[in-house]
């Protein structure tokens, strides 16, 4: 995966150092969890349709729901107290991380979890106003 990210970094012209900054900061990231969970969406259980439409509508129904999962897991770790981080790295290195792990092709990567003990607790962010976001009917 830091290869193909590399790639992207280049093509995007971040410089030398950005993308090595990048790069090890993904790395280390990723190889110093003490857990890592990859999230994979699996259509094979999902309906077909004779239409685009509705096989693109089932996707992303496939989508939302490992997202669910995902969410889900997240809450979990955080009530046993852990800390949990959700990286989409995988959604773009697909194939090398279904080779690297040796995946079959109906295993789509889309999201990785990256869980352990926190170090430190961050402070809250500003949320906005549930009415500047929200339309209530």
């Amino acid at each position: 995966m830091s290869r193909e990210f590399q790639k992207d970094l280049e093509k995007d012209n971040f410089s030398r150092e950005e993308i090595e900054k990048r790069v090890a900061r993904s790395r280390e990231r990723i190889t110093g969890a003490p857990v890592v969970i990859l999230l994979c969406l699996e259509m094979s259980e999902m309906d077909t349709y004779p239409d685009r439409r509705r096989n693109k509508a089932e996707y992303m129904i496939a989508a939302q729901s490992a997202s669910n999962a995902g969410m889900q897991l997240l809450l979990a770790a955080h009530a046993e107290g852990l800390g949990g981080v959700w990286v989409c790295s995988p959604m773009f290195a697909q194939e090398t991380v279904q080779k690297a792990l040796a995946l079959s092709k109906a295993w789509e990567p889309q999201a990785m979890f990256l869980l352990g003990y926190p170090v430190e607790i961050p402070a809250l962010r500003e949320r906005k106003n549930i009415e500047d976001i929200s339309i209530f009917i």
